[in-house]
């Protein structure tokens, strides 16, 4: 009998958020399940590591099924702890989520839930990140485990290009609605940010972020496009963060003459 894949499942929500005891309970279909996950919200940490502080790593039991720790560090903290001290080999494929919001387009860049993602794919692992376009704490999940499920076993049937994961964004319909599944470019987005500055009652100013998201790509092969118009979008992320077009035009720049001015 084939031995079931190993999955390791981290999110940056918390290891008790709704979403990733959705994305637990669709990967104990698939394989044998390892849960590192945060010990509460680490949403919009990017790729952050922990250096200036200890890292704690507590076993924990919350449903009675699977490994699970909790870690008071980053998404990439746990991952980076799963692979060294609590995995005894390295898993077939790492999901990470479902997260509480989008993380299209430019929210990729933010987004902890992809960075646990991207820090599987440096360490060799395939791994996709899971997203729904609901940021409530009670969402409803159930519409997502059918295309996870799906995304996830095509994965470790296919496999995955080196130094490329998946970056799925589910959207926030009744699932009757949803039309399938289209790979897409990430949109080119952004936020146009401002801050509300206020002042505590200490007398003391402060600000809180705020902003609008604003779709400046009309392109029908984008995420945002998918997701507008009822598609689950599936876009292949690299870490591979060059702009592999721009070396020739640098290359006539005259970067090592005398006179550089």
């Amino acid at each position: 009998m084939p031995k079931r894949p190993l999955i390791l499942v981290t999110n940056d929500d918390g290891i008790t958020a709704p979403g990733i005891r959705t994305l637990i309970s669709v990967m104990n279909k698939i394989g044998d399940v390892v849960v590192v996950a945060p010990d509460g919200p680490q949403s919009g940490m990017g790729h952050a590591i922990t250096v200036n502080d200890t890292l704690y790593l507590e076993k924990v039991d919350i449903d009675g099924k699977q490994p699970e720790y909790s870690c008071s560090g980053t998404p990439a903290d746990c991952v980076k702890l799963a692979v060294r001290e609590i995995l005894d080999r390295r898993p077939d494929i790492c999901v990470s989520g479902i997260n509480h919001g989008s993380n299209s387009s430019i929210n990729v860049i933010y987004s902890g839930t992809m960075s646990a993602a991207l820090e599987a794919g440096i360490e060799g692992i395939p791994a996709i990140g899971f997203s729904l376009l609901d940021y409530n704490w009670n969402a409803n999940f159930e519409h997502c485990k059918t295309y996870v499920e799906t995304v996830t076993r095509q994965a470790l049937k296919h496999g995955m290009a080196k130094g490329v994961v998946l970056n799925v964004n589910l959207p926030n319909i009744e699932e009757k609605e949803i039309k399938g599944i289209k790979v897409c470019r990430q949109a080119r987005a952004n936020w146009e940010e401002e801050f509300d500055k206020r002042t505590n009652p200490m007398g003391r100013e402060y600000y809180w972020l705020a902003g609008k998201f604003v779709n400046m790509d009309n392109g029908e092969d984008t995420d945002e496009w998918a997701l507008e118009n009822g598609y689950v979008s599936v876009v292949p992320v690299q870490f591979d963060m060059t702009a592999h077009r721009e070396i020739q035009n640098l290359n006539t720049w005259n970067l090592n003459g005398k006179d550089a001015n």
